[in-house]
């Protein structure tokens, strides 16, 4: 059934992470009627990836469509992390407005600023959320202060400065209009989406244009184009034109099988949608993101939204380690590139590179954790491989000077530790542009080069007493800001091939912190703990007690071992120097050395310091 057009709202919720934007789309599903009464239903309910359920953070872009009176508003929840801003930047493309949510305590934050951007640049109107008002330490006052000085810091209209706000409580389900009010229910935030954002403006009477904003994958169906449809109307059967704009040589014309529309969280077929409307498409055969669905007879290709560029590279290659091929389901190089170029075509954001080696390839994203989730991703369906560590991509302006990236980083800490962050942040390179105290906490803002970044959030977390928050987003480049140590200790390394045993474990641990435990198994080259005192040192956890008539193997039961440090793929990423790599399988992740021989190691170590 098709929707009048002036009775259709395409919103994007965008928001810095955690600031409630999922909770808020779960409540507005609830009171839009999606759920039955007696349904029960989870938390977060758009983060359907694994992934995101397990970190509680928005991955990928995800529609959904909620009836309110007599309209149809479709909404996309967006990610609110920096590193998945390729997913915010062509999500955009597809509303004409949006719903800034902002936590009412910690206000407008970096990726705040930089989703905001996108979106007054599109000049799509916005209705303002302050959320979680239900908390006890709120701001209110200072926060709006603070959203009015970011929309004129990012030159919004005149109109986008008088966007109206609305005080929520997705957690209560509530949202009014003054603070004043009595909280009922989501109806004055529905009725300002529906009166405050324009209905979509395109043209049902002219020649069909439909840019392809995502593309999904169905078992039975192959792959569905998803998209707003500009001009025109779509119907079953139809044979229409595809082509890209900055390609538009090659057309190619193709039936439309099946069409759906959403309604909800489910999708549901249809026979035709106009202008307006948000539509999945099948039968399109191999089409891409930033293609357009045309007319047949009038080939006219629209532009897609300029995707920001990766700034930091890894390189991934054939697992190489004495363990190679034991763990993984696909393991060699034709398997990890055909994934990798596969990831490209749905991530805008990710470019992938091959080298002169034909086991390794560069893979370059927006950030660490851009980079980090899609190796998790890998090893959960199945593939074994090795990564480098991260590296920024450097710049260089017309006079050959080098350039690098900075990062915007807004950190949140107890008052008693800003002076250690100050110190580490210096030591970083960071640059202190902003401190304003909060309460018992001050927040810091600095510029900072964003290799100084990898590795901090652990160490942030170690000097703050696990209570600082940070947060970082791409600012722009400049002027190279000189070495920078990355990692201050050095790391414990495996002496040989086996089992760790309680008794090498034992004496292992008067060396430093260890990784691993009793039955892990290790190999030479692999490091299994870290020195703080530094250098590398190499030690042997298979060490075995000889037994003879004066020792026995039950004096061992009084040995006393500290647990292992619990090392996760960010914490492995983190830890990474130019010399390591880190191995990836479905059920393992080891840190190992480049060359794991040890007098090799040492030769080639020796070498470098020599041509130094």
């Amino acid at each position: 059934m098709e929707i009048n057009q002036e009775k259709i709202r395409n919103i994007a919720i965008i928001a810095h992470v955690d600031h409630g934007k999922t909770s808020l789309v779960n409540e507005l599903l609830k009171q839009g009627g999606v759920f039955r009464d007696n349904q029960e239903v989870m938390d977060r309910v758009m983060d359907s990836n694994d992934l995101e359920r397990e970190r509680g953070i928005t991955i990928l872009a995800k529609n959904a469509a909620i009836h309110y009176k007599d309209y149809k508003i479709n909404v996309i929840d967006t990610p609110g992390h920096a590193d998945f801003g390729g997913e915010v930047e062509r999500a955009l493309k597809m509303v004409d407005g949006v719903l800034l949510v902002v936590d009412a305590f910690e206000g407008p934050m970096p990726q705040t600023r930089f989703v905001l951007e996108k979106a007054l640049s599109l000049n799509l109107k916005v209705v303002i959320v302050i959320n979680k008002i239900d908390r006890p330490d709120t701001r209110i006052k200072e926060v709006e202060d603070e959203i009015l000085e970011l929309l004129f810091d990012l030159n919004a209209n005149e109109d986008q400065l008088n966007s109206p706000i609305v005080y929520a409580s997705a957690r209560q389900g509530i949202a009014k209009l003054n603070m004043s009010d009595e909280g009922k229910d989501m109806v004055p935030l529905f009725e300002k989406i529906i009166n405050h954002i324009s209905c979509p403006s395109g043209d049902s009477q002219k020649p069909l244009q439909m840019i392809v904003s995502n593309t999904e994958h169905n078992d039975f169906l192959g792959k569905l184009a998803v998209g707003k449809v500009e001009n025109g109307k779509i119907t079953v059967g139809q044979t229409v034109a595809i082509t890209n704009f900055y390609h538009p040589e090659k057309v190619t014309k193709i039936r439309v099988q099946q069409l759906f529309v959403y309604d909800g969280m489910k999708k549901v077929e249809t026979n035709s949608v106009s202008a307006g409307d948000i539509v999945c498409v099948a039968g399109l055969g191999d089409i891409m993101i930033g293609d357009t669905i045309c007319d047949q007879d009038c080939a006219t290709a629209l532009e897609f939204v300029k995707i920001s560029e990766p700034s930091v590279e890894m390189t991934f290659m054939v697992n190489d380690s004495p363990f190679a091929g034991t763990e993984g389901k696909f393991v060699t190089s034709r398997h990890l590139r055909e994934r990798l170029y596969r990831e490209t075509i749905k991530d805008l954001s990710l470019r992938v590179e091959d080298t002169e080696q034909t086991d390794s390839f560069k893979v370059r994203g927006r950030g660490e954790m851009h980079l980090s989730i899609l190796i998790e991703n890998m090893r959960r369906e199945g593939y074994e491989f090795q990564v480098s560590m991260p590296k920024v991509l450097f710049k260089y302006d017309e006079n050959g000077k080098k350039m690098e990236p900075i990062d915007k980083l807004v950190v949140d800490v107890p008052e008693d530790a800003t002076g250690v962050v100050m110190s580490k942040m210096g030591l970083r390179k960071g640059e202190l542009v902003e401190m304003k105290p909060q309460g018992s906490r001050t927040r810091l803002e600095f510029l900072i080069p964003s290799r100084g970044l990898f590795g901090y959030k652990s160490e942030l977390l170690t000097d703050t007493r696990g209570e600082g928050i940070m947060s970082s987003v791409h600012y722009g480049y400049d002027y190279y800001k000189g070495d920078i140590e990355r990692r201050t200790c050095g790391a414990l390394i495996a002496h040989e091939k086996g089992e760790c045993i309680g008794y090498g474990l034992a004496n292992a641990q008067e060396r430093g912190t260890l990784f691993v435990k009793v039955g892990d198994k290790v190999y030479g080259g692999m490091i299994v703990g870290e020195n703080p005192r530094g250098n590398d040192l190499v030690i042997n956890v298979c060490k075995k007690k000889q037994l003879t008539n004066m020792r026995s193997a039950a004096a061992d039961d009084a040995l006393h071992l500290i647990p292992p440090k619990l090392m996760s793929l960010e914490k492995c990423i983190e830890f990474l120097n130019d010399d390591e790599l880190l191995e990836v399988t479905p059920q393992n992740i080891r840190l190992r050395k480049i060359i794991l021989d040890h007098d090799k190691r040492q030769i080639t170590k020796y070498r470098e310091k020599q041509n130094k």
